[in-house]
C-alpha cells in the first residue's frame, strides 16, 4: 500500500485503528534527533506498506533529547513482520497501546502545534483505569478559561498493564508552559498523587516533523 505524507497530526480516533505503537529514543542534540527522524521516515517511505498499518507520524521534543514515534495499525502483526527488516529508529522496540478514553476540551478548527506526552507507570489494570478516570475527571470539572490552548487529551493503555499515556494537542508550547502554573494543572497532579498503584514517569513536548498515512 503506497503512503500519503501528511503535515497534519494522525487522527488519535479514527474508527480503524485498534493499536497504537509508541518508540522513544534518547539523543544527544537537535541534529542527532533530526538524522534520527529522517532516516526514519525514509526506510518507511521505501517500501509499500502492508494491510494493516494505518500511519506513522515522528517527533522531536523541544528539548531537542527524545524522539517520539507514534504508529497507528489495525494489524499488529503487519507492523512486526513490517518492522522487521529496518534498522535504527525505524524498526527500534514500541511499547503496545490501545486508546482507552479521548477527552476534545475545544473542537473548533485549530491546528495542534504542540504535543505533550505524559507517561505513568502502573500496577496492573485497575490503577491504569483509575488514573485516567481521575485526571480526565479533574479535567471535565475545569473551566475552559484554565487551560486555554488544549485541544485534546487522549489516554492510552498499555497491552501489558504498566503503563498510561496521555498525548495531548496544544495549539501552542506557551499555551502549555502557561497552564503548568494553573489551577487545572494542580488538580491533575493532586489526582495523580492520591491515586494508588500510579507513578508518574514526567513529560515531554515535542513537534510534528514527519507524518506518513495510508
Amino acid at each position: 500500500m503506497p503512503q500519503q505524507l501528511t503535515s497534519a497530526p494522525p487522527d488519535i480516533q479514527r474508527a480503524d485503528s485498534t493499536s497504537v505503537h509508541v518508540a522513544q529514543w534518547y539523543v544527544p542534540d537537535r541534529d542527532a534527533g533530526l538524522e534520527a527522524l529522517d532516516e526514519a521516515a525514509r526506510q518507511w517511505r521505501a517500501t509499500p506498506w502492508p494491510p494493516g498499518i494505518l500511519s506513522f507520524s515522528g517527533y522531536l521534543s523541544t528539548e531537542h533529547d527524545t524522539v517520539l514515534t507514534y504508529v497507528q495499525t489495525s494489524d499488529a502483526r503487519a507492523l512486526r513482520v513490517f518492522t522487521a527488516g529496518l534498522g535504527g529508529l525505524a524498526g527500534a522496540e514500541t511499547v503496545a497501546y490501545t486508546l482507552h478514553r479521548a477527552i476534545v476540551l475545544d473542537d473548533g478548527p485549530l491546528v495542534p502545534e504542540s504535543f505533550v506526552v505524559a507517561s505513568f507507570d502502573v500496577d496492573g489494570p485497575g490503577p491504569q483505569e483509575s488514573i485516567v478516570a481521575s485526571i480526565a475527571g479533574a479535567l471535565a470539572q475545569a473551566s475552559a478559561g484554565q487551560h486555554p490552548g488544549m485541544i485534546s487529551a487522549n489516554f492510552h493503555l498499555s497491552a501489558d498493564g504498566t503503563r498510561v499515556l496521555n498525548y495531548a494537542e496544544w495549539t501552542s508550547d506557551e499555551a502549555h508552559v502557561e497552564f503548568l502554573a494553573g489551577a487545572t494543572r494542580t488538580a491533575t497532579l493532586r489526582a495523580t498523587h492520591d491515586t494508588p498503584g500510579v507513578r508518574p514517569i514526567g513529560f515531554k513536548r515535542y513537534h510534528l516533523l514527519h507524518g506518513l498515512r495510508a
